[in-house]
This record gives C-alpha cells, sequence and structure tokens, in this order.
C-alpha cells in the first residue's frame, strides 16, 4: 500500500524499486564497484539483498551513493562523519513524517469537535430566551398598588 492507503501495482517501478546490480549501480553513480562494497559494509548505503545474496541498488540508493561521494569529494567530510548525517537525515524526516501525522489526527479531532458543537447548538430549544444581565442604575421606581373603590 502507498502512504494514501491504496493498493501500490506490484509491477510499478519507484525510486525505492532495487533493480539495479553493482555494476549498474557503479557506472550510474560514478563509483567503483569496490566503493559500493566498502560502503554497504560501513553501512552507508545499505542496497537490498537477492535470494543469492546479490546487491541490488534503487534509485534512491544511487542518489545517496552520489551524496556520499559529493560530502567526501567536495566537503572533505570523514565517512564516519557522512554516516552520522545520514542518520540525522533519516531521523529529521522520520520526526517530520510523525508531525504530519499528529497534525492530521490534530484536525480531524478538531473537525469532530466542531460537529459535536455544532449539534449542541441545533439542539437548543427556541423558545428559551438568553439571559442578558441587567445593569444597575440609580433611577428609583415606586410602585403604588391600585386601591380598590370601596377604600
Amino acid at each position: 500500500m502507498d502512504t494514501t492507503g491504496r493498493r501500490r501495482n506490484p509491477y510499478e517501478l519507484t525510486e525505492e524499486t532495487p533493480v539495479y546490480v553493482i555494476s549498474v549501480a557503479a557506472q550510474l553513480s560514478g563509483l567503483h564497484p569496490q566503493t559500493l562494497r566498502q560502503y554497504d559494509r560501513l553501512g552507508l548505503v545499505s542496497p537490498d539483498r537477492t535470494a543469492g545474496r546479490g546487491r541490488r541498488y534503487s534509485a534512491r540508493d544511487i542518489e545517496l551513493l552520489r551524496t556520499v561521494q559529493q560530502l567526501s569529494q567536495d566537503e572533505g567530510i570523514n565517512l564516519a562523519g557522512i554516516k552520522r548525517i545520514i542518520e540525522l537525515e533519516n531521523q529529521v524526516a522520520a520526526l517530520q513524517s510523525r508531525v504530519a501525522e499528529l497534525q492530521s489526527a490534530l484536525d480531524g479531532a478538531a473537525a469532530t469537535m466542531q460537529q459535536r458543537e455544532a449539534a449542541v447548538h441545533a439542539s437548543y430549544r427556541r423558545d428559551l430566551v438568553p439571559y442578558q444581565e441587567v445593569q444597575q442604575t440609580s433611577a428609583l421606581v415606586v410602585w403604588r398598588p391600585k386601591r380598590s373603590p370601596e377604600q
């Protein structure tokens, strides 16, 4: 199933579908196959495995390989630092996903509360008059009972 809850076509290729063997992944990333094996051993880029234990890389894995290479070559970051950066980026992505889930749940709860509030307001009796507080004045009203003509 995808993120919208629909069934995904099992033959549909996504950026996470492992389809590239190590030689193709090496060509696409511009790295040597031995470098890819080293990155796998270090846990930087962990491709899926076939039943025969062969590595299969996805488009996302290849993009990650390029990122690792760029951080290493251009930025001068060592492989341990790159591994930590990748871990933190994955953690941030997971937290962002969780925040989105919680926001969706909050929006749903707010909508439910508004519906319940509207139902309560709709159930009010219309023959009742809302109470309004009378303001105090200094006016004096004198009440005199009517006198009956007998008196």
